[in-house]
């Protein structure tokens, strides 16, 4: 059975477990006792390999690109386009959810009950702002430079830190002799895929860990208006994943002159495995097929765009990183103020840089965003029951976005051709291109 129906099973077998459990004298204190230690042993699980994974991951991307002359050209253009669209996915995610304020419909008894289940992390946050309120304006920049990189891997709201030293630690390892840099790069390949695989191992459990969640869920929070703001939450982080596919279409309009109906025409066959996948990785050969062949991007191009696409390229997982924190936020009644929004922009960003193409990474970077903006990870309970398949949608927006920035790059240099395959557009005149 696949690890989606799993996961779907165990969040329906958590929530009749707990309506059940709270009929009765016992039920409660059973949950608490002998059901909610798993869930937290799950959160736990997630925020353990958070900052291994972004480090590994970041760093071999980084340093895949071999060659720091490549970052001149066609590199730069890659890195920039990618950082602007990744900018545009947080924003649209945070506007949404800002408009839509799913996480209000939550009713005040409930929301009481969360903040007093988690006071001690809400205190923790309201005395961080007070902190960040009185420091100055270049702070944020300051604390982005960490003074020691191994005090700064201690706690996960340095996370930023890490990802500075992880990007810094990369451009190293391109700049030295390759016969002196291939240990280094050669550690951290392993070490990426030994993270990959641990991810693996953990999302095993997460049945379990969804079936505890949502059982302790129901029992301390037994009001059916936490489901109606799930659900609003879901459609919400939706239409934002819509809305950034309809960016795509008219940046490849714009700057490529192509139809974007061709253009989703193309990318479909890689859009839909990516669905069925929900991995950047796994789709990547399929997406590098369907690039070359039926949106006409030369091989040179996509062999070194898409790759890396599939590493620092992750705009559905932004939308996701927004949504899922500015609700969070809301649900446990917190106010995040414009700056802390800003700060999530740039978390959001950086993370989804070092986010895994592989299933359900983007709910350990999520980890690394709420800790960040100070929001009680705990919330992690109010969402992780629906992530699969919203993951699954997630990895549509990221794969589309990678063969977009792949057209728009080979476009800025001259490398986009008509596509040798032509079989499975909607059109059949001599050229696909500019067809309105």
């Amino acid at each position: 059975m696949k690890l989606h129906w799993k996961i779907i099973i165990g969040m329906v077998a958590g929530v009749v477990f707990g309506l059940l459990m709270s009929q009765t004298s016992f039920g409660s204190d059973l949950i608490k006792d002998w059901i909610k230690p798993f869930g937290t042993i799950f959160i736990n699980l997630l925020k353990l390999i958070a900052m291994p994974l972004i480090l590994a991951s970041l760093v071999k991307g980084i340093s895949d690109l071999k060659d720091i002359s490549k970052l001149s050209t066609i590199g730069t253009r890659t890195l920039g386009i990618y950082i602007c669209t990744t900018v545009t996915a947080v924003i649209i995610g945070l506007v949404l959810v800002n408009i839509v304020q799913p996480g209000t419909s939550i009713t005040e008894e409930t929301r009481i009950d969360l903040v007093q289940e988690y006071e001690a992390e809400t205190m923790q946050k309201q005395e961080q702002a007070q902190e960040q309120s009185e420091s100055g304006p270049l702070q944020p920049l300051v604390d982005v430079v960490p003074a020691n990189i191994f005090d700064a891997a201690t706690n996960n709201r340095n996370m930023l830190q890490v990802i500075f030293f992880a990007i810094f630690f990369g451009i190293g390892i391109i700049l030295i002799d390759p016969k002196h840099a291939k240990p280094v790069k050669d550690f951290f390949d392993g070490l990426n895929s030994i993270i990959l695989k641990l991810i693996d191992l953990i999302m095993e459990s997460a049945p379990y860990g969804v079936f505890a969640l949502l059982a302790t869920l129901v029992v301390e929070s037994p009001s059916i208006d936490l489901f109606i703001a799930l659900g609003m939450y879901s459609v919400t982080l939706i239409i934002g994943l819509i809305l950034m596919i309809f960016v795509y279409g008219i940046l490849v309009k714009v700057i490529t002159n192509t139809n974007p109906v061709f253009f989703m025409k193309g990318i479909s066959a890689a859009q839909l495995l990516g669905f069925s996948t929900s991995s950047s990785a796994a789709t990547l050969p399929v997406t590098m097929d369907c690039a070359e062949n039926k949106l006409g991007v030369d091989k040179e191009i996509s062999s070194f765009v898409l790759p890396i696409g599939a590493t620092v390229n992750m705009d559905g997982t932004s939308v996701y990183q927004a949504v899922a924190a500015v609700f969070i936020a809301q649900a446990f009644g917190l106010d995040l103020s414009i700056g802390a929004q800003l700060g999530i922009i740039v978390t959001a960003t950086l993370a989804s840089i070092g986010a895994a193409a592989v299933p359900s990474a983007g709910i350990v970077m999520l980890v690394i965003v709420l800790g960040q903006a100070g929001i009680p990870e705990a919330g992690l309970a109010l969402i992780i029951a629906v992530d699969r398949p919203l993951d699954m949608c997630r990895t549509i927006v990221n794969v589309t976005g990678d063969a977009a920035v792949s057209m728009i790059v080979a476009k800025s240099v001259g490398k986009l051709k008509d596509p040798k395959d032509v079989s499975c557009l909607l059109y059949t005149s001599p050229s696909p291109r500019d067809r309105g």
